[in-house]
This record gives C-alpha cells, sequence and structure tokens, in this order.
C-alpha cells in the first residue's frame, strides 16, 4: 500500500516559480481599482474605497508624480492627512514672472470616484479662473469629470501650472480680471504683477506649521545656501572636476562578458624591439 504522505511531496524544482516583475504605477493604479470595498457599493454603482485601498491609490498616484518631474511645481502629501496636498508653483515668465503660489490640492473621500480635487491657493490670487473668495480655481475647465484610471493628481497639477502660462476666459470665476484680460491687457498685467509682489511678502511670514510636511519658505542665509548656490552655478561641469580631483586620473574599466575590473595600462612597456 503506498504511503498517503508520498503523493503529497513533491520535488522543489515542481514547485519553484520565478517572481513576477513589479507592476508600473499604471497596473498598481488599476490593481487598487479592484480591489473596492463592496459592502459600500451603492445602488448607483459608485464604490467607496475602503481606507487600506485609498492610502494604495494615493500612494500610486503620489509615484506617478515624481516620476513625472513637473518642471516648475513642487508638491507633497500632508503628513496629518493623504487627501490634503501642499503644494507650490513657479511661474518663470509672462504677466506672472516670478510669481511664487502656494496652494493645497483637496480629494474627496470616495476618490477615485468621487469628483475632481479641488485647487485652492493659500491666498487671493487675481486670475479670471480663480475665485476672488474661495481663492479655489475652477478645476472645472480642464476637468470636466474626473475618469477612473484616466486622470491623475499629476496631470491636476499641470493644469495648475499652465493657467498662468495660457489663460482660459470660456468660463471665468473672477470676472473683473477676465474683462481687463480682454479689454485692457496692461492694466490686467499690473495687477498680475501687484499680485505676485503680493505673494512675495506674504511668502517668508509662516515659519511653523502644525503639519511637518507643509512648504515653508525662509530668506537667503550665506552659510546655509550659499555653498548650494555655488555647486548650482558650477553645473554639470564642476561637479565632473570635483570628482576628478578626488579621484585623480586613475580609471578603471570592466572587461567585456565580464566581471574583472582592470586598469586603463593594459601593456607595460616593453624594452624589446620588434
Amino acid at each position: 500500500m503506498s504511503d498517503p504522505l508520498s503523493k503529497m511531496m513533491t520535488s522543489p524544482d515542481s514547485i519553484s516559480k520565478m517572481l513576477p516583475a513589479v507592476p508600473d504605477m499604471d497596473t498598481q493604479l488599476a490593481m487598487a481599482d479592484k480591489m473596492i470595498d463592496k459592502k459600500t457599493a451603492t445602488h448607483k454603482g459608485s464604490h467607496s474605497y475602503g481606507s487600506y485601498f485609498l492610502e494604495y491609490s494615493l500612494m500610486a498616484e503620489f509615484n506617478l508624480l515624481l516620476k513625472q518631474k513637473l518642471p516648475g511645481i513642487y508638491c507633497i502629501p500632508s503628513a496629518m492627512s493623504s487627501l490634503t496636498w501642499y503644494g507650490v508653483v513657479f511661474i518663470r515668465q509672462g504677466a506672472y514672472q516670478e510669481g511664487v503660489f502656494r496652494f493645497q490640492v483637496q480629494i474627496p473621500e470616495n476618490y477615485p470616484d468621487g469628483d475632481v480635487p479641488k485647487v485652492v491657493f493659500e491666498n487671493s490670487v487675481f486670475h479670471p479662473c480663480v475665485d476672488p473668495v474661495t481663492h479655489t480655481l475652477n478645476v472645472k475647465q480642464g476637468f470636466h469629470k474626473w475618469k477612473r484610471n484616466v486622470n491623475h493628481i499629476w496631470q491636476l497639477l499641470l493644469y495648475t501650472r499652465r493657467i498662468f502660462y495660457k489663460i482660459d476666459l470660456s468660463s471665468p470665476l473672477n470676472m473683473e480680471a477676465a474683462n481687463l484680460y480682454e479689454k485692457d491687457f496692461e492694466q490686467f498685467k499690473a495687477r498680475a504683477k501687484s499680485c505676485v509682489t503680493d505673494w512675495k511678502e506674504q511668502l517668508y511670514l509662516t515659519k511653523d506649521h502644525p503639519d511637518p510636511h507643509y512648504l515653508t519658505f525662509s530668506s537667503f542665509q550665506e552659510q546655509i545656501h550659499g555653498p548650494v548656490r555655488d555647486k548650482m552655478k558650477r553645473g554639470a561641469d564642476g561637479l565632473n572636476r570635483e570628482r576628478e580631483e578626488e579621484g585623480g586620473d586613475r580609471k578603471s574599466y570592466v572587461a567585456t562578458g565580464s566581471l574583472t575590473i582592470f586598469s586603463d595600462k593594459l601593456l607595460t612597456p616593453s624594452n624589446e624591439g620588434p
């Protein structure tokens, strides 16, 4: 009679499997989309994510943002709530040149099945697309409806930067700014410049904040910022020069098809003639 345990035993080779590759961010978002808390689904088919799945989805969104490397924008989730992200946008040209505008991205609790996340500036921004009372950006111009797995928060940030370069008057929230832009552009530019100046004066006022991820600014300090500024001025050439000074003239290479490292002095000079 055969041993029943022998039937259950298999060789290590038969059960060994290779680990699957790490999925990209789009795949991770799709996976998070499938991990819906079915108990909270409504009759209309709108699902609410459990707290765990919501956190997973937002982490994937932040990883996507880091991969985009958007110029002129810095954004980071709050340390107290992943539904609030702190951001700042730097404007380099146009009517709002040299502007530094701090804002918050407010994400709905049923993300990504809910409405478009809000973008709220910390102070008033004289702009046709920004509400002069609530400081809220009109995101509906760029996103009529938030589409899961299609729209991402990095796209929302890109739109936030874009409004300072290309102004859309199709559905303004600030009629005064819209009228000036359309009828008296020089006066509009003067108001925009005044807005930039006001923001610069308020930028350094907040020194301490209960959230450690809140973006604060400090005035230039030579002992702290001077060395960093000098390195930025030198650029890549200066960095390479430093590395050469540290390493001298030594060079090393890896032989093709081998892990053996050898010097660039492959042949020693011979005293013998040809």
